[in-house]
């Protein structure tokens, strides 16, 4: 039954073309989890637009090191959402 409820809400939330925006919402509440208590220590994941992730930095040499961790992170999260939801990452 439960199950049935999930499918009928991602059918009605796709039809409304809020699914998207829905695991967009994910990948945010889910910043801490998927890049691990050290880096979301010093991160906050701000926004999604166009496929972009916005994060603001805390401390500028942790943006130097989280650029070269880029492409990486962006696969864990696509991988962890099972979408290509995030093409790029914006560290400020």
């Amino acid at each position: 039954m439960a199950r049935q409820i999930g499918t009928a809400i991602e059918s009605v939330l796709k039809h409304l073309g809020l699914g998207r925006r829905l695991q967009e919402f994910e990948v945010l509440d889910m910043w801490p989890r998927i890049v691990g208590e050290r880096i979301s220590k010093v991160t906050r994941a701000e926004q999604i637009r166009e496929g972009k992730l916005y994060i603001h930095v805390t401390h500028a040499t942790w943006r130097n090191e989280l650029v070269y961790l880029k492409k990486d992170i962006i696969e864990k999260i696509n991988k962890t959402i099972k979408k290509e939801i995030i093409k790029d990452i914006i560290f400020h």
